[in-house]
């Protein structure tokens, strides 16, 4: 059965053998309270790399079991990122974390050609799973954090991880939308163009099983009433469970008018790496990192 909301996401790994964690820089108490908050639940075991002054004072601020942790010191956030990565490349860890440093040393890191997880030729992407409480099921939206203008190999990767994603969460046959701002076919915007032909790969049979619509606006995709006022024959519209955006400006547009106007929760992870890697905001909420957490753990 497809799973409708995170905190079944969380109910399902917690059924599964646990995985480990490593947290890069984890010095500030969003990342620990999130971590510890997913040891305590039994979603994941968890290294955290960084300061251990720092670490103990959030354990102590909080109330947290510091021995619930390995502590792997490391003082500065970029070495800390590195060896973090180490960490996971010598099996002692299968989910990556971002604690305390930003976006680009994070995935700098990734990305290191000697010490890295980035296998050769891959294409990272992110991968947020959103449940909105206007809409009646998870959205696996991408990419609205890494590809800023994604070309169409790199759509066709963003849509096998939507689809990976939306499989892993009990979907057997996910439904597609590739988004343009309107259904009509218009060779002169490259989004309904790439659009067309992912779709026409889908219906071919190339794409695995799954459903692909494009080009499609989003209303048509995922409101019910809008596709009976246009009658617009499709499987996918109105039913959507995958977003795939033409580029990052209005995959985080969305994503955050989902956050901020209806008050969406979210998982979402970095995904084309060795491993799942946890990439949210400094800024995000420590619910919204236990669940990336536990969507990290379902996908290692």
């Amino acid at each position: 059965m497809a799973i409708t909301k995170l905190d079944q996401l969380v109910e399902l790994v917690k059924s599964k053998p646990r995985k480990r964690l490593v947290a890069a820089n984890a010095n500030d108490a969003h990342t620990i309270e999130a971590v510890y908050a997913a040891v305590e639940l039994g979603v994941i075991d968890a290294t955290l790399v960084g300061n251990p002054e720092e670490i103990e004072k959030v354990c102590k601020e909080h109330g947290f079991d510091m021995s619930k942790f390995t502590i792997v010191p490391e003082y500065v956030d970029t070495k800390a990122a590195t060896k973090s990565c180490e960490l996971i490349n010598a099996g002692e860890g299968q989910i990556l974390m971002k604690g305390l440093l930003p976006t680009d040393k994070y995935m700098r890191a990734i990305l290191n050609k000697e010490k890295g997880l980035c296998p050769p030729k891959a294409t990272l992407s992110h991968v947020t799973v959103i449940e909105n409480p206007a809409y009646h099921k998870l959205l696996i939206v991408g990419d609205v954090a890494v590809i800023p203008a994604p070309e169409f190999k790199e759509k066709q990767a963003i849509l096998k991880y939507l689809v990976e994603t939306a499989n892993a969460l009990g979907i057997e046959k996910p439904k597609v939308a590739c988004l343009a701002a309107t259904e009509q076919m218009s060779v002169g915007m490259q989004a309904c163009v790439d659009a067309a032909l992912l779709a026409a790969m889908g219906n071919r049979g190339q794409l695995g099983n799954v459903s692909v619509e494009g080009p499609i606006s989003l209303d048509l995709a995922i409101d019910k009433e809008t596709v009976e006022i246009k009658k617009f024959k499709s499987e996918v519209a109105g039913d959507a469970d995958c977003l795939l955006f033409p580029n990052i400006e209005t995959g985080n547009v969305f994503y955050k008018c989902c956050t901020k106007f209806s008050h969406a929760e979210l998982g979402a992870l970095l995904k084309g790496a060795k491993v799942p890697c946890v990439l949210s905001s400094r800024g995000d909420s420590a619910k919204t990192k236990m669940y990336s957490i536990a969507l990290a753990a379902l996908m290692a």
